[in-house]
């Protein structure tokens, strides 16, 4: 069955499924009402010929002669001695031997049953005559009556299968027609996603499948569908914003490097050409800080690093690193602040931001580290000009620098903040930069490591 439905739409193969079933179903009703009919019709017809017998014995008398046979609608009337003598019989019965062999006993002395011969088929009722009733028999010989019709048209052909293949058939079909309607409109969807579906590509991912009014099956996988698109089109467009930033943010040092080599081609008289080195070299070194950085970001994008148990108050204690900037740095931790993550990364991201602070503080910087609403809270908080609102986000994106972030560090690849927010979200956590009083205000929020649970895929936060 499972090669004659491979290869075929799912259409057909339903439609198969749904004739070989109603099929199946309609040959044992079929055969379930024809052994009903037939047994029926016998039990009418044993009932007839039962009621001849029995009439005829009844009409028996003691000491009289022997009675005619009752006018009875049954074919044939015997009564058989034992010897199989066929003592009488009415005008059916002239010329016939006897309907059959078979003696009713004593303990059962009704026997209905069906006979053939070269005169054809019977149903047969046979009586045995009690002795009482007619004294001719002697206890050793008794007489049987015999009753026997031929078997009414329904029987004796195959009229009635005939007539339930007839009714059968067409109920097959039409189920099989239904189904094929039925599954058709239910897949109608699919084949409209299916079309839709071929027709994005890389290059237009704006298009969207039809979504059905249905909250059924189909209606959620053209939702879930349509999502899914968005996010590649949003991720496309991020990777085609964030190429474009790299090319041009790798051109500039480029260009100045290549700038001062042919200077110093064209006019070596001019040019000092250990200046020229020495210059070249600070080049050189900008864009490998330029690519390590991007290597990074993208290393964080694609491949999560290893996580284990860590508590994040030792690691503000342990491995807060600061610049040589006259700027000091306060800590305080509250308690342990276990989480799951990974060391490096989040000791990474923890400098970058004390680093970020220092280069705008003016005379402090203040970090903390808790737990609060069933999360870990890493606070860095500078005294600063802070970051005006509609910068907030802004600062996190690649290569993104303000002016007073420029004036401060005019070598920076504004790649920190973007690589420390990715680092975050790998580890299921969030960085924003939050209303203060004074300066800027970077909060870190990390779930607990009691609200962490494994998976074969990684790890998933779940509310405490």
């Amino acid at each position: 069955m499972g090669d004659l439905l491979h290869g075929h739409s799912i259409q057909a193969r339903f439609a198969m499924l749904a004739a070989a079933a109603s099929l199946l179903l309609m040959t044992l009703m079929g055969i379930g009402f024809d052994l009903a009919v037939r047994n029926q019709v016998q039990n009418q017809v044993f009932n007839q010929t039962q009621g001849a017998a029995t009439e005829w014995i009844a009409l028996m008398r003691t000491g009289g002669r022997l009675p005619p046979p009752p006018n009875t609608p049954v074919d044939v009337l015997q009564i058989v001695n034992s010897r199989g003598k066929v003592i009488a019989g009415n005008a059916g019965a002239v010329g016939w031997p006897p309907l059959s062999i078979v003696r009713p006993t004593a303990d059962k002395p009704i026997v209905n049953l069906t006979e053939c011969s070269r005169a054809g088929c019977h149903l047969i009722t046979a009586v045995r005559i009690p002795p009482q009733v007619y004294p001719r028999i002697v206890a050793d010989e008794p007489d049987f009556v015999y009753a026997g019709m031929e078997p009414p048209p329904v029987l004796a052909s195959h009229l009635l299968e005939f007539s339930t293949l007839a009714l059968g058939i067409p109920v097959v079909l039409a189920t099989t027609w239904l189904t094929w309607i039925l599954i058709g409109r239910t897949l109608r969807p699919v084949e409209l996603i299916r079309a839709r579906m071929s027709e994005i590509s890389v290059t237009n991912l704006s298009l969207r499948v039809p979504e059905p009014r249905s909250d059924d099956e189909i209606g959620r996988l053209a939702r879930t569908a349509n999502q899914t698109l968005t996010r590649l089109e949003e991720a496309m467009e991020q990777q085609r914003r964030f190429a474009h930033v790299v090319s041009h943010e790798l051109k500039t040092p480029l260009a100045g490097l290549r700038t001062q080599l042919e200077e110093a081609l064209l006019y070596p008289d001019d040019v000092d050409p250990c200046e020229t080195i020495r210059t070249g070299l600070c080049s050189a070194e900008r864009l490998q800080e330029l690519i390590d950085d991007l290597l990074a970001y993208a290393r964080i994008k694609t491949a999560p690093a290893p996580l284990e148990p860590l508590d994040l108050g030792a690691v503000v204690k342990e491995e807060m690193i600061t610049t040589a900037r006259p700027v000091p740095v306060s800590t305080h931790v509250y308690g342990e602040v276990k989480v799951l993550g990974n060391r490096l990364q989040l000791a990474a991201v923890l400098n970058n931001l004390v680093v970020n602070a220092q280069r705008h503080a003016k005379a402090a910087v203040e970090v903390t580290a808790r737990c609060a609403a069933g999360a870990a809270v890493v606070t860095v908080i500078d005294d600063g000009k802070g970051i005006a609102p509609e910068d907030r986000e802004r600062v996190f994106q690649p290569f993104v620098r303000l002016g007073e972030g420029r004036r401060r560090d005019p070598q920076g690849s504004g790649l920190g903040l973007a690589i420390s927010r990715s680092i975050v979200a790998a580890h299921n956590g969030t960085l924003k930069i939050e209303d203060s009083p004074r300066g800027a205000r970077f909060v870190l929020r990390l779930p607990l490591l009691n609200a962490v649970r494994l998976t074969p895929q990684g790890p998933y936060a779940t509310a405490v």
